[in-house]
């Protein structure tokens, strides 16, 4: 006989909690065997899940409301890994940066998160065994590549297992009113992505930079006379009222993050491999390293130069590109681009993330 229909709201919420608890008792299980999908597996998992149920359902939603059902089953998987995984994740506070939102993004809102002061810190943390994973912003659609990331992979290899998209909308916070404002806050990224519109609209008023968004909107509920330009959560938690939503210049500003730690990932299908790698300082040589991407018909989507530490007009170059290093073709292509190169680090490959 099918099972009867819940009668009220009472009786739905208990079946709703008796299924997390369920699935809480599972993933201690899976912990125990040692068969506990990885956080990006899991994540894939939800995604295929939840594209399932959208597909089964009369009813067409909305990409808003099927963001938040994502969103809240990524809050159950991280309630439910409570305990057994992921444990710490390191990431560039202080709470309610950017840094911080992506990060629950990825990994669920009641995950452990040990915010610290620098991208710097963030490898530390996770290399020394502090934190099991950290997020660190590696592009930016308006400003491009993030040179302390970039730096820290060319000095420590760190593997990368996934990498989070996060639209990026700032907001003009304050706790006095507009005519008060004479500063505004915020650190140099998110004043640089507004700078057209703040020109237009407060070209009298002086631009602070400052450590974090976070900090911003702090210093803006201490003071009428400062507005922050920061995330919603952050103007929420200090208890500001917004003068102005989404004031960035690009409205597709979107920051990428990559996340650090341990977890081998196994392809998906949609997977980009990540590396690193130094050729000979000599005509042709880049060249010839570009060529086995082309041969191997590998799509690539991001290349970027950076000067190789402690040496002058020497470059190590970041490549991405689209497949897995678990797949033959991928394999072969770092095989030929390990004969050719001085340096020559596979930073990862895991599943291209999805706004």
């Amino acid at each position: 006989m099918p099972a009867s229909k819940p009668e009220t709201l009472d009786q739905l919420d208990l079946q709703l909690l008796r299924l997390i608890e369920q699935r809480r008792q599972l993933v201690e299980t899976l912990a125990d065997d040692q068969s506990l999908p990885s956080v990006g597996q899991s994540n894939t998992h939800l995604a295929q899940a939840l594209d399932g149920f959208c597909r089964e359902s009369t009813q067409t939603r909305e990409k808003k409301s099927v963001e938040s059902l994502r969103q809240t089953l990524r809050h159950i998987d991280s309630y439910c890994r409570l305990g057994v995984g992921p444990g710490a994740v390191s990431f560039l506070g202080p709470k309610y940066s950017y840094s911080h939102l992506a990060a629950i993004k990825y990994f669920g809102d009641a995950t452990p998160f040990a915010p610290v002061a620098t991208i710097p810190a963030v490898f530390d943390a996770v290399h020394r065994g502090d934190a099991a994973s950290g997020l660190v912003p590696i592009e930016n659609s308006t400003d491009g590549r993030v040179v302390d990331t970039l730096g820290m992979f060319a000095r420590r290899h760190m593997q990368i297992c996934g990498e989070v998209l996060l639209p990026i909308h700032h907001n003009l916070l304050a706790s006095g009113k507009r005519d008060q404002i004479t500063e505004i806050h915020s650190k140099p990224q998110a004043l640089s992505q507004c700078r057209v519109w703040l020109a237009a609209n407060f070209p009298a008023a002086a631009l602070i930079e400052v450590g974090s968004t976070t900090t911003a909107a702090e210093s803006a509920a201490q003071h009428a006379h400062i507005a922050a330009v920061a995330s919603l959560p952050a103007g929420r938690e200090y208890g500001l009222d917004v003068l102005n939503q989404n004031i960035e210049d690009n409205r597709e500003n979107v920051t990428r993050f990559a996340v650090l730690g341990r977890d081998e990932t196994h392809p998906t299908g949609k997977d980009k491999t990540s590396l690193l790698f130094q050729v000979e300082h000599q005509p042709g040589a880049l060249a010839g390293a570009m060529s086995i991407f082309s041969q191997s018909q590998l799509n690539l989507t991001w290349i970027e130069s950076f000067p190789l530490p402690g040496s002058r007009n020497e470059y190590l170059f970041f490549v991405e590109f689209s497949g897995h290093r678990g797949e033959d073709r991928v394999a072969t292509a770092i095989d030929q681009l390990s004969s050719i190169t001085r340096r020559l680090e596979i930073l990862g490959s895991y599943p291209v993330a999805v706004l």
